[in-house]
């Protein structure tokens, strides 16, 4: 199986490299680049590419806008968002759009092929689903296609209970591209308390998606700071 890919972004050089670490993969093939929302419709319509991978930050309409636009007129084609843009909101309104993942920049070419691998994968289930087949097997194949896929370049490690998927990746947004934040501070960047803030980067702490580093002030106990491992 071969997937056709078409890369929006707004700037031509970042489209550029983008069309090589997509090319890169087994599997794939570039078919056209898009650099404004408006292209970006005309060429999904023209070229019915199996995945797009959008930004957000583009020149005319927002990728989300595009994402919601492609969603209404019908088209079910994969969106991977791959964007600088880390607020809550975003990574929210992606989600609702049924974007197949979201990807933070920068980032490495490994971290974009065990997305798109993980898109080939749910791809080849669907492909593959047989309702003429026991229900325990079809259920089987119903469950690989629902199946969450794997974050960064390891398995994703369980959520524990009360902790939701959606927020999760908020928060490992908040921490990409480097930063280093508290629990009150990524609690304000996500939009969620500070308790459920920590309950989160503890959890990636503990899973070895975060680390922890301990900054002492004048008095009191010393604020916990997390980054991304």
């Amino acid at each position: 199986m071969s997937l056709d890919v078409l890369v929006v972004d707004d700037d031509f050089m970042v489209a550029s490299i983008h069309r090589r670490f997509v090319e890169r993969v087994p599997g794939f093939r570039v078919v056209g680049e898009a650099h404004t929302g408006a292209d970006a419709l005309a060429s999904v319509d023209r070229l019915r590419p199996d995945l797009v991978l959008l930004d957000v930050h583009l020149p005319d309409v927002s990728g989300i806008e595009v994402l919601r636009r492609l969603r209404a007129a019908g088209h079910d084609v994969g969106v991977l968002v791959v964007t600088a843009a880390r607020e809550a909101d975003t990574v929210r309104a992606a989600v609702a759009g049924g974007a197949a993942h979201y990807l933070v920049k920068p980032f490495a070419p490994e971290d974009l092929a065990v997305r798109l691998e993980a898109f080939l994968r749910t791809r080849q289930a669907l492909d593959g689903l047989d309702d003429d087949v026991d229900q325990t097997e079809l259920q089987a194949d119903i469950d690989a296609v629902f199946a969450r896929p794997p974050q960064g370049t390891g398995p994703r490690a369980p959520l524990p209970k009360g902790l939701s998927p959606e927020t999760a990746d908020a928060v490992l947004a908040a921490l990409a591209g480097g930063a280093e934040l508290s629990a009150t501070e990524c609690a304000d960047a996500v939009g969620v308390s500070r308790v459920s803030a920590r309950r989160y980067l503890e959890h990636f702490a503990t899973s070895g998606r975060a680390a922890v580093r301990l900054r002492y002030g004048t008095a009191g106990r010393p604020e916990r700071r997390y980054r991304l491992s």
